[in-house]
Formats: structure tokens, C-alpha cells, sequence
């Protein structure tokens, strides 16, 4: 991505409230041009709404936004000719068959190509000639799939792509992803499959009640955590517990299990070499624990 490059998709203070409740309560994105940009949150963090905005099919109530330079609600029957839009829940004309809703969408934006078409029909294992009501929810995500990347636009905003879609599917949609990447495409991803996401994502935005809290790369983001360390020493292991940085010790002599805060991990590591040092194994914080870090008090009120 450029450095001059304006960026795809660029929001700041967005606010919208429904009633007494607020959906958006100063949310800020910014989203590279080029980048594959995963955005999380849980169902009403304010997600769906963003992604509503976006699409121009909502207005925000305050903030500045832009997408490809141009305003989504003013400019959105042109901007909708330049992006393709994935929903978590695809409902399709029952009457149509999965080829004709494909190749409908495709005119939204001006046409399809019938190469990339055909392709993606075969990758995704779709028969096109079957009547929409007949179709899975898995497949009837595939319609949507196929119709987006067999387009030519700028941006994708997937919002829970691969809901429905075995592992399998899931692979061949990750290949697609990394296919338009390497075509200097943007992507908005929002997902729950932290695999998905680390794997696929430049950086990621985690958002809570309405605002981001965290954004950043992976490797940004994992300093603001804890690193899961397992150790093994010759000799009996004394004054773990009182080290600043290290968390949730679990002792049995010359065996230990604990974190450690990412910025104490050196002067840690440099302590435990004192004891002998037999096996040592170290793990980085998961795409998950880290979005656990902003949500884990809301899982402990669900239990």
C-alpha cells in the first residue's frame, strides 16, 4: 500500500443513535487502500451499523466519513457500482435460479467476467441452474460469494462471509480473498472466525459499544498483551510471583506455566536462566485473547 494512497475507507466520530440507545457513539476506521482490514465486535457493538452506513442504506446522526473519496449516502448509486457487499445472511428471489441471482447482482455493478465466473462456480462447488429456494444457507452464501468476487470493484465489504460455509469453502473464499489482495483490491472484513481473520487480515480494528478501542496489525496489537510462556528447570523455581509483568502462575517446582506481559518478557526470560533452564516454550497472545481482553467481563456476566 502506498503511503500516499488515500485511504479506502476513512471515518471519524461516527455517531448514530436509535431512540435513547446509541449504536455508534464516536466510532473512528480507517481502512487502506489495498489492505485486508478485519473488523470485530461482537452482535451490537455496533458492527452491523457501520456496515449499514457504508452501504448508504443508513444515515449516520454525526462524524466524517468517506468511502473511494466520495460520500456514502450522497454518492451511493455510483459507489455501489465500485464495491461488492457479502451479507452474513444472504436471501436471494426464490424463483430465480443461483446463476441468474449471480449474474443480476453482477449488473448492479456493470457486469461480471464470465471467466472468473465460471471459475468461481467450479471452486465453490455451486450448480447455477438450481432455483434459489432449493439452496442451503450454505449455498445461498455461495451465490453472493461467487457474485462478488467475479466483479471488478475496488472494495469488498464482507460481513460474515463465510457463514454457512464448510472448511472447505471457507479455504477456497480465503484463496479469493488473497487473489483480489494481490490486485490492489481493499477488504473489509468482519468475521467471528479469529483463524479466518488472523490469516487473512493486514490489521484489524476491535470495536466496543460503539467506539474502537483497539486498531492496529497483529504484531502491534500483541504488545499491548501477554505472552503464554511454559517452563522447565533444574532447579526449584523461587520468586516467580513477584516479577512485574508476570500473571496467573502455576508453580510445581521445576515446572511452570504463566503470562507475562509483552514488554517484561526479556527481563523474565533473563530470570528464569538462573534456575537452569531444561525446555522452554513460548506462545504469542491469539487474535482471540486479545479481543477477549475487551470483552471478558461481558463473557463472565453471560455465565
Amino acid at each position: 500500500m502506498s503511503a500516499q494512497a488515500e485511504p479506502a475507507i476513512s471515518i471519524s466520530g461516527l455517531r448514530k443513535s436509535f431512540g435513547r440507545t446509541k449504536a455508534l457513539d464516536g466510532l473512528d476506521l480507517s481502512v487502506g487502500t489495498g489492505e485486508v482490514h478485519g473488523f470485530l465486535g461482537p452482535n451490537g457493538s455496533g458492527k452491523s451499523t457501520t456496515i449499514r452506513v457504508l452501504l448508504g442504506l443508513m444515515r449516520a446522526d454525526a462524524g466524517e466519513l468517506s468511502l473511494l473519496g466520495a460520500h456514502p449516502w450522497r454518492d451511493a448509486v455510483t459507489l455501489h457500482r465500485r464495491l461488492a457487499y457479502v451479507p452474513g445472511d444472504v436471501s436471494l428471489w426464490p424463483n430465480l435460479t443461483g446463476g441468474e441471482a449471480i449474474d443480476l447482482f453482477g449488473a448492479l455493478r456493470g457486469g461480471l467476467d464470465e471467466r472468473r465466473r465460471k471459475d468461481l462456480l467450479e471452486r465453490f462447488q455451486l450448480d447455477p441452474t438450481k432455483k434459489a429456494r432449493t439452496y442451503s444457507k450454505g449455498n445461498r452464501q455461495k451465490v453472493a460469494v461467487v457474485a462478488a468476487f467475479a466483479s471488478d470493484v475496488e472494495l469488498f465489504i464482507l460481513d460474515e462471509p463465510t457463514s454457512g460455509l464448510d472448511p472447505l469453502m471457507e479455504a477456497a473464499f480465503q484463496d479469493c480473498v488473497r487473489e483480489v489482495k494481490k490486485q490492489g483490491k481493499t477488504v473489509l472484513l468482519s468475521s467471528h472466525i479469529f483463524s479466518e481473520v488472523e490469516a487473512l487480515c493486514d490489521r484489524v480494528s476491535i470495536i466496543r459499544e460503539g467506539r474502537t478501542v483497539e486498531a492496529g496489525t497483529l504484531a502491534e496489537l500483541r504488545h499491548l498483551t501477554r505472552t503464554s510462556i511454559t517452563v522447565e528447570t533444574a532447579e526449584p523455581i523461587t520468586g516467580l510471583v513477584e516479577l512485574p509483568g508476570v500473571h496467573d502462575v502455576d508453580l510445581d517446582t521445576t515446572r511452570a506455566k504463566f503470562d507475562v506481559d509483552t514488554g517484561e518478557l526479556d527481563p523474565v526470560l533473563r530470570y528464569l536462566t538462573r534456575f537452569e533452564v531444561r525446555a522452554l516454550a513460548s506462545a504469542p497472545p491469539s487474535l482471540e485473547e486479545l479481543f477477549m481482553r475487551h470483552y471478558g467481563d461481558r463473557l463472565e456476566e453471560a455465565r
